[in-house]
């Protein structure tokens, strides 16, 4: 640590180096300048035919003789020549001083108009002189930055705003199916007893989906409005996935899935149970929703960390369906970003939950991470064990 505080220490006096040497060698120049320009009115003064320049210039503009003029000169100037010399030295000074001042403050002039073209919607780097290199660097790079997040914060809205107008357009068609199908109900006094099952369970649906969209964005609202806080407790995590695949169940029989559960210890985790709940439940579902019918999801559980190394459980939620590419991967927990691009949601839901499974891994110290090949997916969550969070062999 010393070691990296002393390295940190002579870059940053490295870096600098080139202005510190402008500013010393300026400085140099200056004092130099001044010593010459005093030599120089000293020089004239006493070495020069400056006594005889006064008398000369007193006899012509006051018509005296060369014996009067001198004693005039003597009077007004040879006995105050340490208040001349001293008038002289401030006033080289002060000029020299105002040039010196100008020219390094000319530095700040160019530093702050760097810092304005960081608002700016200008594309061009920030060019300053090279012996404000450094700052150069510094302030391209923080314009980058601005320009990144002001790109992915426009791009985020972008997407929440599609996502809401199609989650209201799509409001549209359930809401009128319910209204139908209830007006047919109302208004057809003879009815069979299976067209009004039919009814019923048609309007039944359209019900739940318009519920599934009107929870979409309720998601949405509480994913901006409100911060995630966490609430500690010890929990087994190798239950909590078997009850969260239990509840899956009748998900999994709708599509023909089967799913399975393999661990080799009973790791208990210090946690919120409710957040890491809910990051499992999200990836089940995505799980769920883009597998092929009859495949299979399978969820692997394993603990890490050697001798050395802090302790953490690694679970893997594979399911199988289409490899998703790359360039998705990359983006895949983004906020509002689904992977089908389709404008129906009836495949898919806000496009918050990965996000959201992203962050509460996150606040636990941990990491998420996606891998799909040759038709198969697998989800990483890796979690911190805490001290004293020792796993058991499962009874």
């Amino acid at each position: 640590m010393k070691n990296k505080k002393e390295r940190h220490k002579i870059k940053k006096h490295q870096d600098f180096r080139q202005f510190k040497n402008k500013i010393f060698f300026r400085t140099v120049l200056m004092v130099f300048i001044a010593g010459a320009c005093f030599y120089l009115i000293y020089s004239l003064i006493f070495s020069g035919n400056f006594a005889d320049w006064m008398v000369g210039a007193y006899q012509t503009l006051f018509r005296l003789d060369y014996s009067a003029a001198y004693t005039l000169y003597q009077y007004t100037f040879r006995n105050h020549t340490d208040l001349f010399m001293v008038i002289a030295a401030a006033g080289i000074f002060f000029i020299l001083f105002r040039i010196y001042l100008n020219w390094f403050t000319a530095y700040f002039e160019e530093i702050g108009g760097g810092m304005d073209r960081l608002l700016t919607e200008q594309t061009e780097e920030i060019s300053l002189s090279p012996e404000l290199l450094v700052l150069e660097r510094r302030l391209n790079t923080v314009k980058h930055t601005i320009e990144t997040q002001k790109n992915d914060i426009l791009e985020t809205e972008k997407r929440k705003n599609d996502l809401i107008m199609y989650l209201a357009h799509d409001l549209k068609t359930p809401l009128a199916s319910v209204i139908g199908y209830l007006n047919l109900l109302r208004d057809e006094k003879e009815i069979s007893e299976e067209v009004r099952e039919k009814y019923l369970s048609i309007t039944l649906d359209k019900a739940g989906r318009l519920e599934e969209l009107i929870n979409e964005f309720f998601e949405i609202a509480r994913f901006h409005l409100s911060d995630i806080t966490l609430q500690y407790s010890r929990i087994s995590l190798t239950r909590l996935l078997e009850q969260l695949l239990y509840e899956f169940d009748p998900m999994l029989k709708e599509k023909g899935l089967t799913g399975t559960i393999q661990t080799g210890e009973e790791v208990m985790l210090q946690c919120d149970a409710d957040k890491i709940q809910r990051v499992f439940d999200n990836l089940l579902r995505n799980a769920v929703m883009y597998s092929h019918e009859n495949g299979k999801i399978e969820i692997q559980t394993a603990r890490t960390g050697d001798a050395g190394e802090r302790p953490a459980v690694v679970v893997k939620v594979f399911n199988d369906g289409d490899t998703i590419p790359a360039e998705k991967l990359e983006r895949i927990f983004e906020q509002f970003y689904r992977l089908d691009s389709a404008r129906s949601t009836k495949s898919g839901g806000a496009g918050l939950g990965l996000a959201i499974a992203k962050q509460i891994v996150e606040l636990h110290g941990g990491s998420i991470s996606a891998q799909s090949s040759e038709g198969r997916t697998c989800f990483t969550v890796t979690l911190p064990i805490a001290q004293g969070d020792t796993p058991s062999l499962t009874p």
